[in-house]
Order: C-alpha cells, then sequence, then structure tokens
C-alpha cells in the first residue's frame, strides 16, 4: 500500500496570497485613477459635496443587496467595534473622497493623481510605528517609486495652490484609511464592512449636503453628469474600495502602498487615451521610475 506525499511547496515561486492581494491593489489603482478624471470633469457642474453624496447613495445601492444581511447578522460585533466602523468611514467615505471633489476644483486630474501618490509613505510610516518591519527591498522600491513621483511632479513645475493642499489633506486621509484597515476584526466580513462604513459615511455627509442645496443649490440631471457619478459610484465605490480593502488585509498596507504609486501613471494615460495630452520622453522616463519601484517592492 503506497501512501501519496504532499510536495512541499516552493519558497521561490510566489504564493497566491501575494499574488491576488497585489492584483487586487492594481484593479483598485486603476479604477480610481478613472475617478480623478471624472472629479475634474464634473468640477463645474456638480458641487463637490453633492458629487460625493451621491456617489456615496450609488455605492450603498450597490452593495446593500449584498452586505446589509450579512450586516444585520453581524450587528452585535459592529456594535463593539463601532468606534473604529465610524472613523473608517469618516476618513474613508465622507472627509477623503469630498476633499478630492474640492481639490478639482482648481487642480488639474494629473496633478491630483501625482499627489496622492504620496499617500503610500504615510501607509509605511505608519505601519512601521506598527511594528511592522518593512524590510529593505520593500523600503528600496518605496524610495525609487517616490522619486520617480517628485522628478514627475518637477518636470512638470507644479505648484501648490489651494486645490493642491486640499489634495495633500486627502493623500494624508487615505493614508490614515489604509492603515486603520489593519485593525479591521477578522470575523467581520468584507461586504459587511463595505455597507456598513459607507451607510454610517454617507450619514455623516448629511449635513454638508444640506448646507450645499441651500448655500449652491442643486445641479441638473443630465447624461454629462449622471454617467460619471455612477461609474465613481460603482467603480470607484463599491468595485475599487471592495478590492482595497481586501489586497490591504492579504499583503498590509505597506506593499499595497507600493503598487498606489502607479497612480500617477494611469492617470498620465488616460489623459492621454482620453484626452489626448501628450506623454514626452522625460515624462515615460519618470513612469518607467515608478513602474520599477512598484515591482521591486511588492515583491516578497
Amino acid at each position: 500500500m503506497h501512501r501519496t506525499t504532499t510536495p512541499a511547496s516552493d519558497p521561490s515561486k510566489p504564493s497566491a496570497v501575494p499574488v491576488l492581494g497585489i492584483t487586487l491593489a492594481v484593479l483598485a489603482t486603476v479604477v480610481w485613477s478613472g475617478s480623478f478624471v471624472t472629479s475634474r470633469a464634473l468640477h463645474d457642474s456638480v458641487p463637490p459635496v453633492q458629487h460625493a453624496f451621491w456617489r456615496w447613495v450609488v455605492a450603498l445601492a450597490v452593495v446593500a443587496p449584498f452586505g446589509a444581511r450579512q450586516a444585520w447578522r453581524q450587528r452585535e460585533l459592529i456594535r463593539r467595534h463601532l468606534g473604529f466602523v465610524v472613523l473608517a468611514a469618516f476618513l474613508g467615505v465622507t472627509v477623503y473622497n469630498t476633499l478630492v471633489n474640492q481639490a478639482a476644483v482648481t487642480t488639474p486630474a494629473a496633478t491630483m493623481g501625482m499627489i496622492m501618490a504620496a499617500s503610500p509613505v504615510l501607509m509605511a510610516v505608519y505601519e512601521r510605528a506598527g511594528g511592522v518591519r518593512l524590510g529593505a527591498r520593500r523600503v528600496a522600491g518605496l524610495l525609487t517609486a517616490c522619486a520617480g513621483v517628485l522628478l514627475l511632479i518637477g518636470r512638470d513645475g507644479a505648484h501648490f495652490a489651494a486645490g493642491d493642499l486640499w489634495m495633500i489633506a486627502a493623500a494624508c486621509c487615505f493614508g490614515s484609511y489604509s492603515a486603520l484597515l489593519r485593525r479591521k476584526p477578522a470575523e467581520l466580513g468584507g461586504t459587511a464592512f463595505l455597507f456598513t462604513t459607507f451607510l454610517v459615511g454617507t450619514v455623516l455627509l448629511l449635513p454638508a449636503q444640506a448646507v450645499s442645496l441651500a448655500a449652491q443649490g442643486g445641479f441638473t440631471p443630465t447624461t454629462g453628469t449622471v454617467l460619471p457619478l455612477l461609474y465613481v459610484g460603482i467603480a470607484s465605490s463599491a468595485l475599487a474600495f471592495f478590492a482595497w480593502n481586501r489586497a490591504v488585509a492579504l499583503v498590509g498596507p505597506s506593499r499595497a502602498g507600493v503598487v498606489y504609486y502607479l497612480q500617477p501613471v494611469c492617470v498620465a494615460l488616460l489623459s492621454w487615451a482620453v484626452l489626448g495630452e501628450a506623454t514626452g520622453w522625460a515624462q515615460s522616463g519618470c513612469m518607467a521610475l515608478i513602474l520599477g519601484g512598484v515591482v521591486l517592492g511588492a515583491r516578497r
């Protein structure tokens, strides 16, 4: 009688968990890149707060069929961790995208993408402060990608205006949200967490929505306003946030943060494809540096 043995896994081969985590982080980053273009496109037709509010109303409607029942089943767990849930909702839903929309009033989409690339540095700082050893390769990838972003900004002669400062605040907010995800209770389901944070974040936006309607009035629903809101509500909110939250759970905020450096590259490519903006050789070199840093820092 022969006994079958399971062959030992080859340590040289990447495990499925990091590969899946990196893939999900790339997916979220690419989808979010389109939301910067959308925010810029709607800056003169939909007020920033109303843009954020209807984005999350759409996202909530999309997630509710999958997450509402699970959230109800886990209501006692959510109640015990209500402080964590409210803080995550405030940072990731209520404040972050509202700041991005406010920045889009005066800041071009490409510049927004470049500034957002600062958030992985904050993610790594938070993770290191939490006692996680980042490793030389990941730090090298982080610094390489960061150098590419700084060269890209320097080449374009970016100068900080009011919108840029709003965007810096958004980057800090997103970095804090991503670091906070590491503290999510393991037993809290992903769709339940997503639904609950979307619901709480939208409720927290209600006072600002009321003030915006009173001061600025509403906007006219047209194809040019409704379709972008559906994109950010369905793809950039429901899909991308689920993918990002799962990626952080699988590979950690610092490694997922290195992938997030792809943001300015994706935004530049979208600007070229959608708006017809040319990309020069120097800009392409900076993007190659960013990509090299992402590959280096994302590996084990």
